[in-house]
């Protein structure tokens, strides 16, 4: 049977009847957030010692920590550096315990380009393919595993396309540098592998000057509100009632950074914000020149503010020269697909790298016949998928 609108169109109204509530306590905590960014914008020593005694009593406390800019500084666009750039994305087909055949596969593309060189791009793809035993000895049964095997492989990716090359190099994947976390994976003795391998890769794109930054599209985040919240709890003591009733619980970092009236905004286009550690427990594992920290860029326009995270390691972040170069090629690139700022690399690197079901439908065939020829037994598919696409059958696509 098709939804029952009826309920559901109950239910919608239902919302709708909370908006006004919701929207009043929405403006106040982020009236609140405002003033209290004001407030301790300036003051990075009492900032500090905050996360300093909240890590103290919760290891796993994740927050903003300042370093030494303003909370609310912001710095527009650098002139630009000729570079060389290196973007990369991951996809992946997930086993199907319904299907007649278990496999999955890791896909990642890359694009290697020297903007106003007149050299064509290049463009790479590496697929790996993991079938039957493989997937749960390499610990790719729950999204968690393959989404780490993919994060790896696309460091990996880049670090390959960077050797041999001159110059600025610059290199950028979509989502957070940080590794997947532990919590979503079966198997900790392969997510501490996994990791062991990550931080390799990057030690030696940080020893051969290769930019590495994890770009983060509308991030959902609450790093530096989360900072704010902590000025307003005595700690330890009050931790807990900041875990469950944070006084800023319907503000984002997104909607702080992106914040603009008539007369003020804290972002401007092509600004980025002041540079934070990110405080986490996964601190343990990037240490030294690797250790995390991020920043907010607005890659929008005059009057349509897009607030985007950047999250980089500790030696970018120390070598301004190239904290500069990694704010404006993201700047630059973001122009080049308009009125929806993306980084047109990373764009393009998604699009060679996206594992289509067609595609995962002929592998799935190819395995098969592989399989039949060498004599082994393919099993059925469930009847729970066989009936599911008896549904299908003779339906018409427009």
């Amino acid at each position: 049977m098709p939804i029952n609108y009826q309920e559901i169109y109950t239910q919608i109204k239902q919302v709708g009847q909370g908006a006004k509530e919701r929207r009043k306590k929405k403006e106040e905590a982020q009236k609140q957030a405002r003033k209290l960014l004001e407030t301790h914008s300036s003051q990075l020593d009492f900032l500090r010692s905050k996360v300093n005694s909240a890590k103290q009593a919760d290891s796993n406390i994740r927050c903003a920590c300042p370093l030494d800019e303003d909370l609310a500084s912001h710095y527009p666009t650098p002139d630009s550096v000729s570079a060389t750039l290196i973007a990369a994305d991951g996809s992946q087909a997930i086993a199907d315990r319904h299907s007649s055949v278990q496999f999955c596969v890791v896909n990642v593309g890359a694009i290697t380009m020297k903007p106003d060189s007149g050299e064509t791009p290049s463009v790479e793809v590496e697929s790996e393919l993991f079938f039957g035993d493989a997937i749960e000895e390499q610990g790719l049964t729950t999204e968690g595993g393959i989404a780490l095997r993919r994060d790896l492989a696309e460091r990996a990716i880049i670090e390959r396309l960077g050797k041999g090359l001159k110059g600025h190099i610059v290199s950028f994947t979509d989502g957070t540098l940080e590794i997947f976390r532990v919590r979503d994976v079966e198997s900790a003795s392969m997510y501490r592998n996994t990791v062991e391998k990550y931080i390799s890769v990057l030690s030696r794109l940080q020893e051969r000057g290769i930019i590495s930054a994890g770009y983060i599209d509308k991030p959902a985040s609450n790093l530096v509100v989360k900072l704010l919240e902590l000025t307003q709890i005595t700690l330890p003591e009050e931790l807990e009632k900041l875990r469950n009733t944070p006084p800023l619980k319907y503000v984002t970092d997104r909607w702080l950074f992106g914040y603009q009236n008539k007369d003020f905004q804290l972002l401007p286009p092509g600004h980025r914000s002041a540079v934070f550690k990110l405080q986490s427990n996964s601190e343990k594992n990037y240490k030294g020149a690797l250790e995390l920290h991020f920043f907010y860029l607005n890659v929008g326009s005059e009057g349509h503010p897009w607030p985007v995270r950047v999250e980089i390691p500790r030696w970018v972040v120390d070598d301004k020269k190239q904290l500069d170069l990694l704010h404006a090629v993201l700047v630059e690139q973001c122009k080049i697909l308009g009125g929806k700022p993306y980084p047109y690399m990373l764009n393009r690197a998604h699009e060679i790298a996206v594992v289509k079901n067609e595609e995962k439908q002929q592998i799935m065939q190819l395995l098969q016949m592989e399989l039949k020829r060498q004599g082994e037994e393919v099993e059925d598919p469930s009847n729970k998928q066989e009936n599911k696409g008896a549904l299908s059958v003779g339906r018409k696509r427009y």
